[in-house]
């Protein structure tokens, strides 16, 4: 289905828990998040629900979030469950891959597609101070896990000035052996921990890597690649190059709000909808998307009316 400003609607992000064993200062409260309850947030079967009317109107991609996903008991049977109709052309997750290496095998043996791995730094001290008390090598290891299992791999580095901008040549090393594709993405102001003079924009990976050559980008992202690399680089650049025309996305959260726009107030509820009122719903989310997001600023309120782990990654 198209929305207003005729861009099809094609993929769902949806967030199954707001909780995380990390506490990135981007993402978490430093205290975490309250307890919920399990009658506080959407049931595996009322997600299966919501994905299932979604793909009538033309959804094919669905991106598992959180918080951290993989801390929602029984995740590999919600993976099972959405992959089964056979309807989704992606089935993919986003983790900070720290409870990964037990789990993929499972999750790819239960369907899902591609994994997107949080990997912010290769310095352990630095790692465990931007989680906040994270492991690094945990993190490794479920990087490999993916890998071995044959899982295609996008790592996502969040762009931080006085953090780990000198990082930006290691991390884009990776790459030289690894076949993944290493994001780089611009800070958002979505947490009141991010300070402004920590954003740091998607170009200086080019300054910093004068080797990376250009490749075609994906409507998102421009990507780029070191000559003779396993892998390619790509720069998600929200602030500095919104991609708002290509925006072919919604955003569910795990208590049952539709989100039509991440950097927009705007929610509807789905509680108590089902059949044609939920697929009402949807079209109502379709056709909320607004053209753009307004101005992105650290000095005042996010316009998302939520932080980023509510929200989902």
């Amino acid at each position: 289905m198209k929305d207003a400003f005729g861009r099809e609607i094609r993929y769902l992000r949806v967030s199954v828990t707001d909780r995380c064993n990390l506490r990135c200062r981007y993402c978490m409260p430093a205290a975490g998040v309250p307890d919920k309850g399990h009658g506080n947030i959407l049931s595996f079967e009322r997600i299966a629900e919501i994905v299932a009317a979604a793909t009538e109107l033309g959804v094919s991609k669905v991106r598992l979030t959180g918080g951290e996903p993989l801390v929602r008991r029984g995740i590999v049977d919600l993976v099972r469950t959405l992959a089964a109709p056979g309807t989704l052309r992606d089935l993919a997750m986003t983790t900070n891959g720290t409870l990964l290496a037990d789990l993929a095998r499972p999750l790819k043996d239960a369907g899902l597609m591609r994994l997107n791995i949080s990997l912010d730094s290769l310095d352990p001290d630095t790692y465990r101070a931007v989680t906040r008390g994270g492991d690094l090598a945990l993190a490794k290891r479920g990087l490999r896990a993916a890998l071995d299992c044959g899982f295609p791999v996008k790592l996502n580095a969040v762009l931080q000035r006085g953090v780990n901008e000198r990082e930006i040549p290691d991390l884009v090393d990776l790459t030289r052996d690894l076949p993944v594709e290493l994001r780089f993405i611009e800070l958002m102001p979505m947490n009141g921990d991010c300070a402004g003079d920590a954003f740091l924009p998607g170009s200086a990976v080019l300054d910093a890597v004068p080797a990376l050559r250009p490749l075609e980008g994906d409507g998102k992202a421009r990507r780029f690649a070191l000559p003779g690399a396993a892998g390619t680089v790509g720069l998600i650049e929200p602030a500095s190059r919104p991609f708002c025309a290509a925006c072919d996305r919604l955003r569910l959260t795990a208590d049952g709000k539709l989100k039509p726009c991440l950097l927009d107030s705007r929610e509807i509820p789905l509680e108590g909808l089902h059949g044609d009122e939920l697929t009402a719903a949807l079209r109502d989310a379709i056709l909320a998307k607004p053209a753009a997001h307004g101005a992105l600023s650290f000095t005042g309120q996010s316009p998302a009316g939520r932080p980023m782990n509510r929200i989902g990654g």
